[in-house]
């Protein structure tokens, strides 16, 4: 399932899979993580979340993928 979220004024897409779509509560967890993140997290998740492409929910972790590779993260979100 994908959908869209807006963070740092851009549309983010968000990837769920399957075995997450059942949980309704994955987003708004996953807009917290990231707004909490963005300004108390380390300098290089800083860097993740300024470059950000998309998101992907697998299992409990969130994939964030960035424009380049080597800076793109996974975070839990639970």
């Amino acid at each position: 399932m994908k959908t869209l979220i807006s963070f740092q004024n851009k549309m983010i897409p968000v990837y769920i899979s399957p075995t997450v779509q059942t949980k309704s509560n994955a987003l708004p967890i996953l807009i917290a993580t990231l707004n909490k993140k963005i300004t108390s997290g380390k300098r290089a998740l800083q860097t993740c979340l300024k470059s950000l492409i998309s998101i992907e929910i697998v299992g409990s972790e969130a994939i964030l993928h960035t424009r380049r590779e080597i800076d793109s993260l996974a975070i839990s979100l639970y």
